[in-house]
């Protein structure tokens, strides 16, 4: 029991030591650690620090170097600017001194338009006063001199005017049959004469005569090269500040237009470059027609048709016919046909597509043998177009058998789309007008009695009073009516003037 007691307060001594020893130790570390952390939290603001400062100082040498940049270039801008000032102040003062000029001259020729305005009022007094003294010195009036100048004139003149028309007629029935012969061989085509000289030529437009001389080149050598790459003619003649271009095929003619134009802005014009022009203008004007064609299928509601037929629809935007687009036309006679098919239950898709398609051999028959008809039917077989197709383009002139509704049906909308007023070469107004305005030129002379325009205006038939018109007097009056007509009227091919004279003597046996 006493050695219990005696060991109880030693271990709660020790005890206290150990914990009082365990408190120390614990705070020492602790003390230790918070100083080795402010240690390292020193050392990384220090480093941070440090590293502001760096980053600081090149940020201000970045500055720096960018504002001396900046006043490096606007140093320089001043500079132009100031050059700039110079030459428009230069500028200024020469335009200056040229208006001063040109009041000067102004004021020059207004003096001399004086002179000369003085001038022509005394030579018109003097003309007059010479004309006054003629008149008093012959007791003849002005009016009076001229009429008996002309009747003598007219009188000799006449019998051999006459006698010289009518061996010119003669000489004309003689050569007549064998000049015929020749011009219809050189001249043999699709289209009617006036048509083809409407639809052949396209007129390029110069900014000056001078072009003319650079176009042709040296010796010819642009203009020879120009027609051998475009395979046309070109015509320079007296026409101001144009030239024509001359060929049958009208997409080989529209990409000479095209290439002669290109080459008139660019100024550039010698055989090397009309060859590098014509071939980008070659592929620009085939664009247009793959274009052209594609609308226009798609403008007639006609679909699957092969890419070569579309191509060479697409030819046809630049082909005319009595003065109609025949792309137009074919897109005009498809809408028609399919209103006229769905009215008689017909099959619509086939009627669309051989109205689209009817005229298709125009965009070839200048290449190939045969109608436009025959050689349209047969190109749009080639390509595996529907049978009935192939017969209503090759039946619309009946040139086949027509073996279907359909067929007939493209027939009538062709009919009707050219036919209509106002689609091929003038409207009825316009016809009544000109045939009216030709029997007002013939009625307007002297000793005509009546007069009718005949054949759709191609004809005017005079009849003439016999008691006031002799035969030497008609020739010369068909003649005169026919000038008239040149001078005052647009119209296309020739008309005929025919004058007649009869003379008719009655009497009754009682």
């Amino acid at each position: 029991m006493n050695g219990i007691l005696i060991w109880a307060p030693i271990t709660l001594v020790v005890l206290i030591l150990g914990v009082g020893i365990g408190y120390y130790i614990k705070q020492t570390l602790t003390t230790r650690a918070i100083e080795q952390d402010k240690a390292q939290s020193q050392r990384i603001l220090e480093d941070a620090t440090k590293k502001a400062n760096d980053l600081e100082l090149a940020a201000k040498n970045t500055a720096l170097e960018i504002r001396q940049a900046a006043e490096t270039e606007v140093a320089r801008r001043r500079v132009e600017l100031t050059r700039e000032d110079d030459r428009l102040q230069k500028r200024r003062e020469e335009l200056d001194l040229r208006t001063d000029r040109l009041e000067k001259r102004e004021q020059a020729l207004n003096k001399r338009q004086s002179a000369v305005d003085k001038r022509a009022n005394d030579i018109e007094k003097l003309h007059s006063d010479q004309l006054e003294e003629l008149q008093r010195i012959s007791q003849l009036s002005l009016e009076d001199a001229r009429k008996i100048l002309l009747e003598e004139v007219e009188k000799d003149a006449r019998s051999d005017m006459a006698r010289i028309i009518r061996q010119v007629e003669s000489a004309a029935r003689e050569e007549g049959e064998t000049k015929a012969r020749e011009i219809i061989t050189t001249a043999i085509q699709r289209l009617a004469s006036e048509h083809v000289s409407e639809v052949t030529t396209s007129v390029v437009p110069l900014p000056s005569d001078e072009m003319k001389g650079r176009i042709i080149g040296r010796n010819g050598r642009n203009i020879h090269a120009f027609e051998q790459v475009a395979g046309v003619d070109v015509i320079v003649d007296d026409t101001p500040e144009a030239v024509t271009i001359s060929c049958f095929d009208p997409v080989r003619r529209e990409v000479a237009r095209r290439t002669l134009a290109k080459l008139i802005l660019d100024g550039r014009i010698h055989p090397a470059h009309i060859e590098k022009v014509y071939k980008t203008e070659q592929k620009e004007v085939d664009r247009i027609i793959a274009e052209a064609g594609e609308q226009a299928a798609f403008d007639a509601g006609v679909a699957g048709l092969h890419p070569e037929i579309m191509k060479m629809l697409g030819r046809l935007k630049y082909r005319t016919s009595y003065g109609q687009n025949q792309l137009a036309h074919a897109v005009e006679t498809a809408r028609i046909a399919a209103m006229i098919a769905t009215e008689l239950e017909a099959d619509v898709e086939i009627v669309k597509a051989g109205a689209l398609l009817h005229d298709l051999g125009k965009a070839m028959d200048h290449n190939i043998e045969g109608t436009h008809a025959q050689i349209g039917a047969e190109f749009v077989k080639r390509y595996g177009t529907n049978p009935k197709v192939v017969n209503a383009i090759a039946s619309h002139h009946h040139e086949q058998d027509q073996e279907t509704v359909e067929a007939a049906i493209v027939e009538a909308a062709d009919a009707i789309s050219g036919a209509r007023p106002g689609a091929r070469r003038e409207s009825l107004e316009q016809y009544i007008m000109r045939v009216r305005a030709l029997e007002d030129i013939a009625n307007a002379f002297k000793g005509v009695s009546q007069s009718y325009a005949l054949q759709a205006g191609r004809e005017v038939r005079i009849f003439v009073k016999p008691e006031e018109v002799d035969d030497l007097e008609s020739i010369r009056l068909a003649r005169d009516i026919a000038k008239q007509i040149e001078e005052t009227m647009q119209y296309p091919g020739m008309i005929k003037v025919t004058v007649i004279r009869e003379m008719r003597s009655i009497d009754y046996a009682k």
